[in-house]
């Protein structure tokens, strides 16, 4: 008998890849140009020709056992090596390869990091909007997550309404900065409030709390933004990231877990994670891609497409009346939607072939994500039909 449990989850699958599949879908009848899909965040600029370039070389000249065969578990100490050494040069802290654990994207990260600070019955704290895939995530450990409502001024922490959550089950604190869906970065000056009351927390309630820091859009901050390096403020913290935005590579799957080296059992964290990945089969990320990564460390796609795109839609949404925090980073807009049910106003947007993702399942009814990672040509066509949607659907008076 199969799984009651995940056959479950077939009625809740997930939204984003829904309106994905919709915009496939109406692409093969009208031609995908014509659809202006605002779904996936599925990374739209060119891989760089460095890595490409990179990826020839060691095809060439490397022997394919060490290119094709398994790594070790956490990942190869030459590549764990030149990323502690990368991390300290850019964010002044004293990693060493024993601090990292490679993995299988940001997602990966976050399985692993879940699993070694948690147990079941402990809670972790997130703050709405989130990713949906958190519930998934956190929930599957036997950890309960917890959600902040969101503070729909700034997204910024609502601290007044993490404190009502706070307690001693809270054994992690799950952050996104940039985030998606709102493409806010968190400032210094909320990193630092935050632990602030969590050094405080630790205390008074006798065990870690620790932070575990989604940042797989950590290169994707705007001019002038504020942009902290979580790590640096808090020492219990577990940085998780992925190149599948900054290097426009979701497809490979590689990411990395970067135990702060001042946190508890910091030289254990790793070494852990390689024995977690024995019970949920996320073991020993690709070879090739690994020893890929490491010899363009710094390197970014043409990132600043992103910026041009979200200002194109920024102003043009707030012509149109919505209400709208500039986001910070990312490829991600959430703007409030003109009526209380954003599904309904996302089912709306699609008569115009627009594809926009409601937000109640980031935790924030009311809104909706656009993920703009598109050509800023097709952005620039899709205005109009932005346009002709909200003037037909939802005229001024």
């Amino acid at each position: 008998m199969v799984s009651e449990d995940y056959k479950s989850m077939l009625n809740g699958k997930s939204v984003i890849r829904q309106m994905s599949e919709w915009a496939a879908k109406r692409g093969a009848e009208i031609g995908y140009e014509n659809v202006f899909d605002y779904s996936l965040g599925n990374p739209s600029v060119t891989v760089p020709q460095a890595f490409t370039d990179k990826m020839i070389e060691l095809l060439q000249t490397k022997n394919p056992m060490e290119l094709h065969g398994y790594s070790q578990s956490q990942g190869i100490p030459a590549v764990r090596a030149k990323l502690a050494a990368y991390l300290n040069k850019t964010f002044d802290m004293n990693y060493t390869a024993e601090h990292i654990f490679m993995t299988t994207g940001a997602a990966g990260a976050i399985a692993h990091a879940v699993r070694v600070v948690t147990k079941p019955g402990d809670e972790v704290i997130t703050f709405a909007p989130y990713f949906p895939e958190y519930q998934q995530y956190v929930n599957r450990t036997g950890a309960v997550l917890k959600i902040v409502p969101a503070d729909t001024e700034a997204f910024q922490i609502n601290f007044e309404k993490m404190e009502e959550l706070l307690n001693e089950k809270t054994a992690a604190i799950l952050i996104n900065t940039p985030n998606n869906p709102s493409g806010t970065v968190y400032s210094t000056k909320t990193i630092q409030t935050l632990a602030k009351l969590l050094e405080e927390k630790q205390k008074e309630y006798g065990h870690d709390i620790f932070i575990i820091s989604d940042e797989p859009y950590r290169e994707i901050v705007f001019e002038g933004v504020d942009a902290p390096y979580v790590s640096k403020y808090y020492a219990n913290t577990l940085s998780c990231y992925s190149y599948s935005k900054s290097l426009s590579l979701p497809g490979e799957r590689i990411g990395y877990i970067a135990a702060n080296p001042e946190c508890t059992d910091a030289a254990l964290i790793s070494v852990m994670c390689a024995q977690i990945s024995r019970g949920i089969g996320h073991n020993c990320p690709p070879s090739i891609i690994q020893l890929a990564v490491a010899e363009v460390l710094g390197l970014t796609a043409e990132l600043s497409v992103y910026e041009t795109n979200m200002n194109l839609i920024y102003d043009e949404l707030v012509k149109l009346g919505f209400t709208c925090v500039k986001p910070g980073g990312t490829f991600y807009i959430f703007p409030k939607a003109l009526e209380e049910d954003s599904v309904a106003f996302c089912q709306k947007a699609m008569k115009y072939d627009l594809v926009l993702v409601p937000g109640d399942s980031f935790g924030c009814p009311g809104y909706f994500r656009m993920a703009y990672c598109i050509d800023t040509e097709k952005v620039e066509r899709s205005l109009t039909a932005l346009r002709k949607f909200v003037e037909t659907e939802y005229p001024r008076s």
